[in-house]
């Protein structure tokens, strides 16, 4: 396959506008580009993905991101001519990406389900035959450290992971924990933009994409 540059966001709470996006081929979000979810927010965050260059623009919604779980109608019309994914696949520049919102319970935030059972029915959602996966959250013990000690990543991801197999997985959710990790088959990186005080300090991430799988780049 001929190259494919990805350019990775997440987590950039409203200040997407303030950020240096490199140009690509395909442009990944892995959720909460809003603050509270709101349809002046969804709106404002779809303006600002209409005047990038990026030929594909693929999203999945996170915890901050309420309209997508109240009226995911009304939200895919206000985000635009972008592709969504809310457990569910697409094929992009020759990649079969398949994206999920859900995490372990967090506060009274969106896509918040149960730890065990009811999220390993999600995972079981997955096929086997894709290249990307896009959550919002982490799994359990990668990219998923908080500041105040534990580890909140999703124990079920991480073991659905062992039969999905992607060569890269996109998540976010965990501001401090910004960064990518190697593993025998897949590349996992954490994109928070923000960090845990909200402000705009974590580059975008850069991967290229050729026969031999996803690179990445410090920077373009």
């Amino acid at each position: 396959m001929e190259s494919v540059r990805i350019v990775c966001l997440s987590d950039t709470h409203n200040l997407h506008a303030e950020l240096d996006v490199p140009d690509g081929d395909v442009l990944l979000h892995a959720g909460d580009f809003t603050g509270h979810g709101s349809e002046a927010e969804v709106a404002a965050f779809g303006e600002f993905l209409a005047d990038l260059p990026h030929a594909e623009k693929v999203i999945v919604a996170g915890n901050h991101d309420f309209l997508f779980e109240s009226d995911g109608a009304r939200a895919k019309e206000l985000l635009g001519d972008v592709t969504y994914l809310q457990d569910a696949s697409a094929s992009v520049c020759g990649l079969t990406i398949w994206g999920s919102p859900w995490q372990p319970w967090f506060h009274d935030w969106a896509f918040n389900l149960p730890r065990g059972a009811a999220l390993a029915e999600k995972w079981r959602l997955v096929p086997e035959s894709i290249d990307i996966l896009v959550t919002h959250g982490p799994p359990e013990g990668i990219l998923d450290q908080t500041d105040h000690g534990p580890r909140v990543g999703c124990e079920a991801l991480r073991e659905a992971l062992a039969r999905i197999r992607p060569r890269l997985h996109l998540f976010g959710h965990i501001h401090e924990d910004y960064g990518s990790a190697q593993g025998d088959s897949t590349l996992s990186v954490n994109a928070c933009n923000c960090d845990r005080r909200y402000r705009l300090v974590n580059l975008p991430v850069v991967i290229d994409w050729d026969g031999a799988g996803p690179r990445l780049l410090d920077r373009p």
